[in-house]
């Protein structure tokens, strides 16, 4: 028997850990039950950090992790899935195609950013999406200290008031500051489409959030959106112009196109819809998890968010699950209740809320040492023992918070 996981991010990480975990407790030799975990890399790429400085440092090696509990890497890309043949083909790593057959399959193939047809984006903006387009930004920061001083040189566009566009906007006059030089005044602006800044937060957190881009200096131009981009600058829908030399494109996200591969339902973010086990209901043998699932939380009409958060729980569930129905053993209905925030407001700290209702419960230096602790320990991989990797990985106590 063969289970295959789609993707090594944080989604697809703990479905082959938390799969592992289940064939190891059932006495099942790997031999009989081979778990492949298919990815262009096999590293995990802590995309959650992208927006700070060293992009390049942000990822973590999964080989040793993988090894110690006995599952299979395939490198290479995922190009079509047949689920009626129950195959994925793939295009290894050095080259020539492969076709791999699965009992089992967890689609857990992640998120893009989603640009949409607006003359100048695909041209002249930047992101944090991905790891090479982290590193595309900083070095295009970096080489803006070859121009000189200019208002256009100097202003940096975040096109999004949300998560992301907050923490790419919040960190950047530190780190424009540190390639200019510490007298330097850069202009970031943040242009949200909405009334409000971080629309998603809520009230109680909002004007936390106002004071800090108010104490840095970020500016915000609201209820207007980017209708163009050159090579200068930004043209909003109101008229207005913003010259600059950086855009950073952070205006929502999409499932990765190869999750319309699976013939399921979808919502309006491309993610398969799935039941409490996580399997794609019309699509025998198929989970879907992380960014590729919509997936209830509990049973007050909560669902999971593309982020870490819940993409970590969700792989363990799933792999669980896929697993589960290949040995006899029971499948466990996924289920998050908790639900936390943590907001990176660089040099003005951070701020920390909990629930759904988003309740502040720390600001300032202390949420930043949590920010912190979160970013470089609580959501990287466990370290590569055995004994180690598969306690990690109890679905029931997977949590990257």
């Amino acid at each position: 028997m063969r289970l295959i996981i789609i993707g090594a991010g944080f989604a697809g990480m703990y479905a082959a850990l938390s799969s592992a975990r289940l064939r190891d407790i059932r006495g099942v030799s790997p031999k009989d039950l081979e778990i492949a975990l298919l990815a262009p890399e096999p590293t995990l790429v802590v995309r959650p950090r992208l927006y700070e400085t060293k992009p390049e440092t942000l990822t973590a090696p999964l080989q040793d992790v993988l090894k110690a509990i006995d599952v299979v890497f395939v490198q290479g890309r995922a190009e079509t899935i047949d689920t009626k043949a129950r195959a994925v083909e793939i295009v290894t790593a050095d080259g020539p195609w492969k076709t791999l057959n699965y009992d089992r399959l967890v689609v857990a193939a992640g998120s893009r950013l989603f640009r949409p047809l607006i003359p100048g984006l695909a041209e002249y903006a930047f992101s944090v999406d991905q790891l090479d387009d982290a590193i595309a930004l900083d070095r295009h920061l970096h080489s803006l200290a070859d121009r000189p001083a200019s208002r256009t040189r100097d202003t940096v566009v975040v096109a999004g008031g949300g998560f992301t566009g907050i923490e790419v906007a919040t960190e950047m006059p530190a780190r424009l500051c540190a390639i200019f030089g510490k007298n330097a005044e850069p202009r970031v602006v943040i242009v949200e489409r909405g009334d409000a800044i971080a629309p998603d937060m809520g009230a109680e957190p909002r004007p936390i959030i106002e004071d800090a881009l108010r104490e840095m200096g970020v500016q915000t131009r609201l209820g207007a959106a980017v209708a163009a981009l050159d090579g200068s600058g930004v043209t909003l829908t109101d008229g207005a112009r913003i010259e600059s030399a950086t855009v950073i494109w952070a205006a929502g996200m999409r499932a990765a196109p190869l999750t319309a591969q699976i013939p399921g339902e979808r919502d309006n973010f491309g993610r398969l819809l799935v039941d409490r086990e996580l399997r794609v209901p019309s699509v025998p043998g198929v989970f879907a998890t992380g960014d590729a699932a919509r997936a209830a939380c509990d049973d007050m009409g909560n669902y999971a968010l593309m982020s870490c958060q819940h993409a970590t729980r969700m792989g363990a569930f799933a792999g669980h699950n896929a697993a589960a129905e290949l040995l006899g053993a029971p499948t466990k209905p996924y289920h998050q209740e908790a639900y936390v925030t943590c907001l990176d407001l660089g040099p003005a700290g951070a701020i920390f809320t909990r629930g759904w209702d988003r309740k502040v419960e720390m600001v300032g230096a202390k949420a930043k040492k949590t920010k912190h602790e979160i970013n470089t320990e609580w959501i990287y991989p466990p370290r590569p023992e055995r004994a180690a990797v598969l306690a990690s990985a109890d679905p029931e106590r997977v949590t990257a918070l």
